[in-house]
């Protein structure tokens, strides 16, 4: 296939290269390019979108010619759409809109681009609820070193992805307060919860949050200092602020957007966030790390299911 991948950083350079090694033709668009994006993506077959969310509309407005199939590879919820009535908008929600004739595809995972550009096996998800289309985008990606799955819950697949990073940021901040591996542990778990819970309101499967692009991505997060969202919590933890922390910073941590615009909606349809409302608090300078965390503990007992 000819595959155009939108984006050169790391994680959108490690898809074109694993395209690439099946042996697909593969251009990579990004705003340093000399080509204008129309040019590039001409007689496409396959539009990979690998840019941070701030930068999907933008993209999009350059755009004049349509893809029969695209693939987000973006995590994040975009912030010029919701209201207290209106569910925010996904990545791949913003490309349907866009090109309403085209077949929108989400990929999510535990793929953080560095172990994948040393060799190093990973697994993802390619999600659609055509299974053809799944099928297709499956194969163009999948190797000996990459294994892909197909699910039919775009949705939960794209918000698994989505909703990981504000619980990383969190586990970030216990890890570098040094709070040990029971608190990790439990703040993954309740963080896991939230997400399940906001997922189903949404519409999701809660099932899905339990595969590779939920539970397995939110480990792979919370696990690993090449995360930054992780290390977001970790430096706010270490006495750093927002600013400093960002600019030592490689790439955009989208769990800060994604905070703000969940809490937002959490709060207008009175859903339970109570670990996504203490890291936006952290966000927002309202809180230490340490004070974050005594509230967590000293909130009302409840039983595990609620």
């Amino acid at each position: 296939m000819r595959i155009v991948v939108i984006g050169a950083g790391a994680w959108g350079s490690t898809l074109a290269e694993l395209a690439r090694e099946n042996g697909h033709e593969v251009s990579i668009w990004s705003r340093r390019s000399e080509r204008s994006i129309n040019e590039t993506i001409a007689n496409c077959e396959l539009l990979i979108s690998a840019v941070s969310m701030k930068g999907v509309r933008s993209v999009i407005e350059q755009i004049s010619i349509a893809t029969p199939t695209i693939v987000t590879a973006t995590k994040g919820l975009d912030p010029e759409s919701g209201n207290e009535t209106a569910l925010p908008l996904l990545p791949s929600q913003v490309w349907q809109t866009a090109f309403p004739e085209s077949s929108i595809a989400v990929l999510s995972g535990p793929n953080l681009s560095k172990e994948i550009q040393q060799g190093l096996p990973a697994a993802s998800v390619v999600a659609h609820p055509d299974q053809t289309v799944a099928d297709r985008i499956q194969q163009a990606f999948s190797s000996a070193r990459f294994r892909v799955y197909t699910n039919a819950d775009s949705l939960g697949v794209e918000l698994g992805g989505t909703l990981k990073n504000v619980i990383a940021i969190a586990v970030g901040a216990c890890d570098g307060l040094q709070l040990g591996t029971n608190a990790k542990s439990a703040l993954v778990t309740r963080g896991l919860a939230e997400m399940i819970r906001l997922g189903t309101y949404w519409g999701a499967k809660p099932e899905t949050f339990y595969g590779l692009s939920g539970l397995g991505d939110l480990l792979a997060t919370c696990s690993s200092s090449l995360s930054r969202n992780y290390q977001v919590g970790f430096g706010l933890a270490q006495g750093k602020t927002l600013s400093e922390v960002l600019a030592t910073l490689e790439g955009t941590a989208e769990g800060i957007n994604t905070t703000q615009v969940l809490v937002k909606l959490a709060a207008a349809q009175g859903i339970s966030m109570p670990i996504s409302t203490q890291v936006d608090r952290l966000l927002r300078g309202e809180i230490t790390p340490r004070s974050a965390v005594g509230e967590l503990m000293q909130r009302d007992s409840k039983p595990e299911s609620v």
